[in-house]
């Protein structure tokens, strides 16, 4: 039996060390849910939020299984914390799943060259205009599947102003390129970034992420980030942030 975990703070321990902002953010309760095989002493845990479920502890059948029932979803990336939640995962899945990889980048508070992202912002076309996320973009996003995750996982645009950041360029009133907040915990958020596929390859997505940088560092929090590929590991480091290390995941779809 799978139980959602109403104190998620209790989990710490399993989790402890972990440098994944999605987590901290279930383990806080600022967003997503945690699940164990047990409601108040779990030995067996799942952190759930938006398309990514994170495991660790010991491994176990029923939660396995679970991720993609509470996800609600057609996609859900799945990242074991040991080896033997991977072995899981591929018996419990098989064909569903497919092995890939994901990018883990340095949290370094004190790394970034303001002015050198300032120039970045400073270089934006006149052509463009560049936005914070406001309620009008919030809504107008979640709408656009392109752009959709820049606001998807916020309940409201009250919840977003509390935990989220996100800096848009339009053009002639649409937006074209943005980089916003997919998740939000105490101290930060976890980046996501895109640009529509015929405004990319212009530099927008630097320009975004350069004025998103900055805003997260006048409020105080960290702009954490995670890459799906090496284009994103490229656009990371040229912000100004270093590589770590891959990590393995598995690509659940229905």
């Amino acid at each position: 039996m799978i139980f959602e975990i109403t104190e998620p703070e209790i989990t710490a321990p399993l989790f402890a060390g972990w440098q994944e902002t999605l987590v901290w953010s279930c383990l806080q309760g600022t967003m997503g849910k945690i699940y164990g095989d047990h409601g108040e002493k779990p030995e067996s845990v799942m952190a759930l939020l938006g398309d990514f479920a994170f495991f660790a502890g010991k491994p176990d059948r029923e939660l396995a299984m679970e991720g993609p029932r509470r996800s609600g979803g057609n996609f859900l990336i799945l990242t074991p914390r040991e080896e033997n939640w991977a072995e899981l995962i591929l018996d419990c899945h098989g064909p569903r799943v497919r092995k890939g990889v994901r990018y883990a980048i340095k949290k370094e508070p004190d790394v970034f060259d303001r002015e050198k992202l300032q120039a970045a912002v400073d270089g934006l076309g006149e052509e463009y205009e560049l936005r914070g996320m406001d309620e009008e973009l919030f809504w107008r996003c979640r709408e656009i599947p392109w752009c959709r995750d820049w606001a998807a996982l916020y309940r409201d645009y009250a919840h977003y102003q509390d935990r989220g950041l996100g800096a848009i360029i339009l053009k002639d009133g649409e937006p074209v390129s943005g980089a916003s907040s997919y998740a939000g915990y105490l101290g930060g958020i976890e980046i996501e970034i895109d640009t529509r596929t015929d405004y990319r390859r212009r530099g927008l997505a630097y320009i975004c992420g350069a004025k998103l940088i900055l805003d997260c560092l006048e409020r105080g929090w960290y702009p954490s980030w995670d890459a799906q590929n090496l284009w994103s590991v490229a656009l990371a480091q040229k912000l100004g942030y270093h590589f770590d290390h891959e990590y393995i995941v598995y690509e659940w779809s229905r």
